[in-house]
């Protein structure tokens, strides 16, 4: 199994849609740690730790969104796993 951790800023209309609870759910229905966060700049950030076919599924999740959301951008990609998070949050 390959463990592997991912960092992205989602652009568009992605704040005040339920963006970040929808991550969260995909998230932790695919056994993927983290959190995600609302940034001043109207962007939401997301930074995943878990199986690499996991962190794919998220990624397309996180292009779709939920209805109501318009992702126009997804920036980002591999970094370098903490291991330090336990499950999948919502951070303010």
């Amino acid at each position: 199994m390959t463990l592997g951790a991912r960092n992205y800023i989602v652009s568009g209309r992605v704040q005040g849609v339920g963006y970040r609870w929808f991550v969260m759910r995909q998230a932790n229905a695919l056994g993927v740690a983290g959190w995600v966060r609302n940034r001043r700049d109207g962007t939401v950030e997301v930074w995943a730790e878990g199986r690499e076919a996991a962190l794919n599924e998220l990624e397309r999740a996180l292009r779709k969104g939920p209805p109501g959301a318009l992702v126009r951008e997804l920036n980002g990609g591999s970094v370098i796993s903490s291991g330090a998070h336990r499950g999948f949050v919502v951070r303010y």
